[in-house]
């Protein structure tokens, strides 16, 4: 017991060099702090550095469960919430009450090719191209392949993926914050456009990818706060496929994969390659490499655009 007290109290010494030093705005202690002893040193340290406290207990009494090791009460067939105080507390509590440990797959794609892709204009509104109709077949046959009958389709509100998802034959549903990230001004130009037209944006951008905003449009980190509503949903769902945009999808394998903002803009999200995400407790996926269903590229006689 004294070593377990010592190791505490060495952890809570890297919550203070995280809030106070590293920058850190909120942080886990993961610890099992039954005892009131145990609670009023919690209590006692945070009040000694002006800490805000939240507790989150999981408690659990059906046997089955306890063997499985599952978090929340019964595996959230209930919550108690008491004292919720601001507005970082709710949205733990929200988060907390979304997160369901069952298991089941999230399907990750793009759109098949667009017009606008083989032009290499970013944004807009175009329509599939031939070789990207012929990957929303092969996506209804990829669907078939695997069995996915209770499969449920997200789209954007964008005819590219509209398209994509209506040659699946099945029931679908669109999302207007699956929308790409909107480029403002430069919706539906080059990059080669975007460099002769507005040089100084475009060497900003270089700089910062992540937090570089489109005059009039969103950055990436406006397109991550955009998406929370989907990706609790997602947490929540059983099989989903989504059918988004390359900056969206980056935005979702991040989050699932747990990759910082600055590897957020350059995820590898090729067009015509399907994406399986099987989360797990205690652990983003199932699997220590993205598990990769490509359809073979044999639609796409040249490179997927970066950006």
């Amino acid at each position: 017991m004294e070593i377990r007290k010592q190791c505490a109290l060495v952890a809570l010494q890297d919550v203070k060099a995280y809030l106070a030093e590293e920058g850190g705005q909120i942080a886990v202690f993961d610890a099992t702090n039954t005892t009131r002893e145990r609670r009023e040193l919690l209590l006692s340290f945070a009040k000694e550095h002006a800490y805000k406290v939240f507790f989150v207990e999981s408690l659990c009494d059906d046997p089955d469960v306890i063997a499985a090791n599952i978090m929340v009460i019964n595996v959230g067939r209930s919550f108690l919430v008491n004292k919720v105080q601001d507005y970082i507390q709710s949205k733990i509590v929200y988060y907390l009450m979304n997160i369901h440990v069952h298991s089941h797959s999230i399907y990750l794609c793009r759109h098949g090719e667009s017009e606008h892709n083989v032009e290499g204009r970013i944004g807009g509104d175009g329509m599939l191209s031939v070789q990207g109709k012929k990957f929303a077949g092969a996506l209804k046959g990829f669907v078939e392949q695997h069995g996915l009958t209770d499969l449920k389709v997200w789209t954007s509100q964008l005819g590219r993926t509209i398209q994509t998802a209506e040659e699946l034959g099945v029931p679908y549903e669109q999302w207007k914050i699956l929308n790409e990230i909107d480029a403002g001004v430069c919706e539906e130009m080059t990059y080669e456009m975007i460099e002769e037209t507005f040089p100084a944006e475009f060497a900003l951008r270089d700089q910062d990818k992540y937090h570089y905003r489109y005059p009039g449009g969103e950055s990436y980190q406006d397109l991550v706060q955009r998406l929370e509503p989907v990706i609790m949903e997602l947490e929540r769902q059983g099989n989903v496929l989504v059918i988004c945009h390359q900056a969206v999808m980056r935005c979702l394998l991040a989050y699932f994969l747990d990759k910082s903002a600055d590897d957020l803009p350059y995820l590898k999200c090729p067009l015509h390659t399907v994406l399986k995400l099987t989360p797990v407790a205690y652990g983003r996926i199932s699997h220590p490499r993205l598990p990769c269903v490509s359809l073979r590229h044999i639609f796409l006689s040249h490179s997927s655009l970066s950006g």
